[in-house]
């Protein structure tokens, strides 16, 4: 990781606010800002839920357009109070990203495909419990296989020729969460769904689930500079999850990209306060091509491989 570029005051603040301060306003606007952000984006969460289960909004279009919404205020976040200016997207690295959220949505969308004859059979459209012991119950369930899949895409061999395409970006930000092999989404995704579905989760408690998993499947890949203290005991963020892109794979934990309890019960939380990676991206960048070869990369898993011995998952 490229060192971060400090301010006049030696902290990490945005152009945008720490050019033309008068009397100190521009520093509390970032202190202001860094202190909301996260608050505004749960809030967000659930507004939109609660409009959604109220008014009878379809999950069809709700989902899609919720995320652009999350996307596009994270992606403001970056420019007003980035982690590391080094990690914004170049104008190649714009067009790759691109390419790649295509091939995620593609993904996402091939997933629900796959299970929606067993959501729309198994998973009742009315809650048949209390929405405030379902949503819990769906968000634990679903993390948790989310949690293992994840982990099991590091830690075994085949998988992480799927999954590692992902940590390639020597950067952590919005624009490069999208970078995915699309069998690895259909893989996460899919086991995900089918889970709820087998379970007997209701619809709506499963989308106001989705809505909160997608807002932080972004907020903790984005270059903010946002802390939430204790939070992160129960809570992922941005503060673990460049950890988990970590380039030292002792520090490279952090699993859980909803909640943190998995990490903390399986041995995989790694962070304290002030803790930062030094570097992002692969242990052992040789072993992937770039993320502008596109095709290379989702043809990687079917390629040769190395001799046994010679590589190991990150």
């Amino acid at each position: 990781m490229n060192e971060r570029e400090p301010s006049a005051d030696g902290e990490n603040h945005s152009a945008a606010f720490s050019v033309g301060r008068k009397g100190g306003g521009g520093e509390q606007s970032v202190r202001l800002l860094r202190f909301l952000a996260y608050p505004v984006l749960l809030l967000a969460v659930l507004l939109v839920a609660g409009a959604a289960l109220r008014l009878g909004w379809d999950p069809a279009w709700v989902s899609p357009l919720f995320l652009v919404g999350v996307i596009s205020y994270l992606a403001l976040l970056e420019r007003l109070i980035p982690y590391d200016r080094t990690w914004h997207p170049d104008t190649d690295e714009w067009r790759w990203y691109g390419f790649w959220f295509l091939i995620t949505m593609a993904g996402s969308g091939l997933a629900q495909l796959l299970v929606a004859v067993g959501v729309g059979l198994i998973s009742p459209a009315e809650p048949t419990h209390h929405l405030g012991i379902e949503i819990p119950g769906a968000l634990l369930a679903g993390s948790l296989v989310s949690y293992l899949v994840h982990r099991l895409g590091h830690r075994n061999a085949l998988l992480w020729r799927f999954h590692g395409v992902h940590h390639v970006p020597e950067k952590v930000n919005v624009a490069n969460n999208g970078v995915n092999h699309v069998l690895d989404i259909v893989l996460a995704q899919g086991l995900v769904q089918l889970t709820l579905a087998l379970v007997g989760f209701s619809r709506p408690a499963v989308l106001v689930v989705g809505l909160f998993v997608a807002a932080q499947g972004y907020f903790v890949h984005a270059n903010i500079d946002v802390r939430i203290g204790p939070l992160n005991h129960f809570l992922a963020s941005p503060e673990q999850h460049r950890l988990h892109h970590s380039t030292d794979l002792s520090e490279a934990g952090h699993y859980g990209s909803d909640l943190s309890c998995w990490d903390h019960l399986f041995g995989s939380f790694t962070w304290y306060p002030g803790r930062e990676p030094t570097a992002v991206g692969l242990h052992d960048p040789t072993t992937f091509p770039g993320t502008g070869e596109i095709l290379a990369a989702l043809l990687h898993p079917w390629r040769r491989r190395p001799a046994p011995g010679t590589t190991r998952p990150e």
